[in-house]
Order: structure tokens, then sequence, then C-alpha cells
């Protein structure tokens, strides 16, 4: 069953469950502790190795159930319940089925031989009967349900169905699982019988019909439990590249969770870990000056530290109309990080620029964004702009200060200030200008990028998610 738990593991994994390999090797310990004999026991048991949120635990119930409904070794042992049982047919259908298998489970009955001629075809056709003759069919005679679902989940387990990823993949599956289980001999019984005008012919397409429906219900859950958490994942990967002016208004919800997603990420990698240490430079000084008391005696040892300024940034996003939609997502980023940023300054310009800080301290941070908008946006006056943010924050700039400016550098040819532009990289730790223009056109037209990047210490084109958490991934090793 080693393989069943990696396999669940894998459909954790897809659902946005972090799961560990040290995880992974309590969750076989736990296994190996509780075995498989309560699945409530054993849900539990995992619960505590594999999730580790309330979120995730909801969705660890979920995939549980899903996953093994079929799949522990005594399934065939247990009582169905409610939860667990095959979906029902159609009640037409299912009369029908039912009708036919309380005929064939009483075939040995001459009242009941005399309106059914399966029964005498099978002898008169030994090969017939050898088709019919099966373990497949025997537990659709006698309507075995844990022993069709455990025969159909190893058939689906043989042929791979849990890498199915689309839904166009479906009828490929039930097909493979049904040729698995040996349906071909009743297609061939189907066919002996039609060709001979059998009356039995109706009852045999009954079980035919009802093992298709059950092979094709498995194959569906199956989708919906392995698809579902990787199509998400392709989707998240199509965002993620996908130029963020292009991204249309019904997936911006879809952005602002992979956004969090990877803020969360970087948060994790970036995040200092605190721990007392009695290790380090001996203060000298320190330590003979508090002993002179006990005679010079130093029953207490001082250690001396480095503290180091929390590392501050100043991000200037430009708010017209041709680029606010990523400095929307920038400043989504920069906010989400404020576990590792906790020192993030914000000024949004166009013509003119100011300080933003407060509406995001006020308001979430969609809200903010949208008063920023509403507020700074306009035609783009980069040198005024540039003018208003020496006032306000120039003095600010230290050695600790990495200054990020996220604009296309379109000034329409204005003076673009280069000294003020001078004057910050002089000051800065680090000046970085992200342009959501590709580079071929950096510079045509009323473009100032070609000027500006000589007053950057790092140029990059940025318009995408991928981009984003790629540079701030690099902000955030440097300022560590």
């Amino acid at each position: 069953m080693q393989s069943k738990l990696v396999s669940f593991i894998n459909v954790l994994r897809s659902h946005d469950v972090r799961i560990s390999t040290s995880e992974t090797l309590d969750a076989m310990r736990v296994i190996s502790v509780l075995g498989y004999t309560d699945r409530n026991v054993l849900r539990a048991g995992l619960s505590q190795a594999l999730a580790k949120t309330a979120d995730e635990k909801a969705t660890f119930v979920q995939c549980f159930d899903r996953f093994f409904q079929y799949r522990l070794p005594d399934a065939a042992n247990e009582e169905t319940s409610d939860a667990d049982r095959i979906p029902e047919l159609d009640p037409e259908l299912l009369a029908d089925a039912d009708s036919a298998l309380e005929q064939l489970a009483n075939a040995k009955n001459p009242e009941i031989q005399s309106n059914l001629d399966l029964s005498g075809e099978m002898q008169a056709n030994p090969q017939l009967q050898a088709q019919l003759h099966t373990p497949l069919m025997e537990m659709l005679r006698v309507d075995d349900r844990n022993g069709l679902s455990l025969a159909i989940a190893q058939a689906a387990e043989g042929v791979g169905l849990s890498q199915i990823q689309m839904f166009t993949q479906k009828g490929q599956y039930t097909r493979k699982i049904l040729d698995a289980l040996g349906e071909e001999h009743i297609r061939q019984a189907v066919v002996a019988l039609e060709n001979q005008g059998s009356p039995a012919l109706q009852e045999l397409q009954t079980f035919r019909d009802r093992l298709r429906e059950l092979v094709r219900d498995h194959v569906e859950r199956e989708y919906l439990l392995h698809a579902e958490g990787r199509n998400k994942q392709f989707m998240d990967e199509i965002l993620a590249k996908a130029k963020l002016n292009n991204i249309e208004h019904h997936y911006l919800h879809r952005v602002h969770d992979l956004i969090r997603k990877m803020a969360k990420r970087l948060a994790a990698r970036h995040s200092r870990r605190r721990r007392v240490s009695k290790r380090g430079r001996l203060d000298m000084s320190k330590t003979i000056r508090r002993g002179i008391a006990n005679d010079g005696v130093m029953f207490d040892v001082y250690w001396k530290s480095i503290k180091k300024d929390r590392p501050q940034i100043l991000a200037l996003c430009d708010v017209s109309g041709s680029v606010a939609a990523y400095a929307k997502f920038l400043l989504m980023f920069l906010y989400s990080l404020y576990d590792v940023l906790p020192r993030v300054r914000s000024f949004a310009f166009s013509s003119h620029l100011g300080e933003v800080s407060e509406l995001f301290d006020r308001h979430p941070v969609e809200k903010a964004i949208e008063l920023v908008n509403r507020q700074y946006g306009g035609a783009t006056d980069y040198g005024n702009s540039l003018l208003d943010f020496s006032k306000l924050a120039l003095d600010d700039i230290g050695s600790n200060t990495t200054v990020i400016i996220l604009g296309d550098a379109r000034n329409n040819h204005g003076d673009p200030k280069l000294e003020v532009m001078q004057s910050i990289y002089q000051r800065a730790k680090k000046v970085i200008w992200l342009n959501p223009e590709s580079r071929k056109l950096w510079g045509s037209g009323d473009s100032e990028m070609l000027r500006y990047q000589s007053t950057c210490h790092f140029v990059a084109e940025c318009n995408t998610l991928q981009h984003l958490e790629r540079i701030v991934d690099q902000l955030l090793r440097t300022n560590a």
C-alpha cells in the first residue's frame, strides 16, 4: 500500500496541500501502526501527519474519502456504507437489470427456463458458455457491488487512470478499463445472441450496459479527483506566464490567489528563523567592566551582536492607463510579503506623484489600489513626478534602501529629469526599474528607458507574474 499512499500524497499536493518528504515518512509510520481495519481511525491518523491548517484538513478529508473509497485492502470485507455505494442507475434500467438478475439466479427453475433462453443457448454453444462463465459475469449476475467496484478499481490502476489530465481522455480510459475487465467476452456473446435472434439478448445487453455505466462513473470520479488539481496547476502556470494586461477580468480572483500563493512561498523561503544563541564574538570590555564588582572575577560573559537595520523598500508605480494593471499586481505582491518586507513605502504617479502607503494601511490591498488609480491616474510626466518624489522622500533614502520603479518610461517628450534619478542612484543601496514593455521597444518614440537605464543598478522587462516572482525573490536575497 505504500504506492497507494504516494499516489494519495500526489493528489493532495495537486490540491495545494504542502507535504514534505519527512511528512510522507511520518504517514507511512502512521499506517504501519494503525493499519487499515478502521477507516475513521486511519483518516484521523493521516490527517495529523499530513494536514497542518484548517483549509488543508478540509481538503484532506475530501480527498481521502474520494481516493480511498474502494482502495482499502479490507473494503471487500466491510459492509458498504451509503456514502460508499455505487451511484444508482436510471430506475427503469435498474428495474430491467434486477429482473434479469432474478431470472438468471433462478435459471434452474424449469418454469423460468421455459421463458429464458440464455441457459439453453449456453448449453448448446460451448464457446458462448466459456465467454459468459467468467468471474466478471458472475459478479454481474449476483449484483456483487463490492466485488465489481474492487475489480474496476484494480483494472483502473492497471491502465494508469491516475494519470488522467483532460476530460477528452475519459472515453479512452473507459475503454481500457473495460478491456482489462474482460468486457470483450460479453460483447462477443451479445453479437452471437444477436446473430441467432435469441430472446436472451436483451438480458445480456442489460448486464453489458450496467458494467459500462459503472466504469464510466468510476472514471468520472477519478477524473474529478486527479485532474481537478492538475488542471488548476496548469491554469496557474498559464496565468503566471501571461502578460498581466491580457488577463481577462473573470480570471482576476484566480490571479489574486496565485499572487498570495507566490508571496507565501517567498515568505517561507526568506523569513528569518530567530533563535537564542550563546555563540559569537566575546565582548571583552563589557565582560571585564561588569566583573569589577566581583574583584575582576567574571561571573557573566557577554557577547557582541551585530544589529542589522531592516531594509526599506520604496516602490514608485506608474498608474497611467498603459501600465496601471502592472502596478496593481506589483503592489499586491509587495504588500502580500508583509512578514519579510515590513518597511514598504508606496508612491503612485502619472503627471504628479504622491505617497499612498496610508491607503494600504487603512484598506485591503484591492480597495487601496482602486483608490490609488482614481486619485493619481492620468497622462504621464516622469520628470514632474521625480521632482515630487525628491521633495517627499529623497532625504529618507539611505544605504539600506531599495528603490523599485515600475513604468514604461514614456514621458510624452517631456524633460526626464535625469539629475533626480542620479541623486536617487547615488543614495540608494539599489535602484531597480521594471518595464512592462518588450526590450525591443525601449527607446522608441517617447520612451526614455535607455537614458534612465544608466541611472539604475538593475533594469528588467517585467510583464508577467513569473517575472515579478523572480525579481522579488532576487530582491529578498540581496536584502537578507
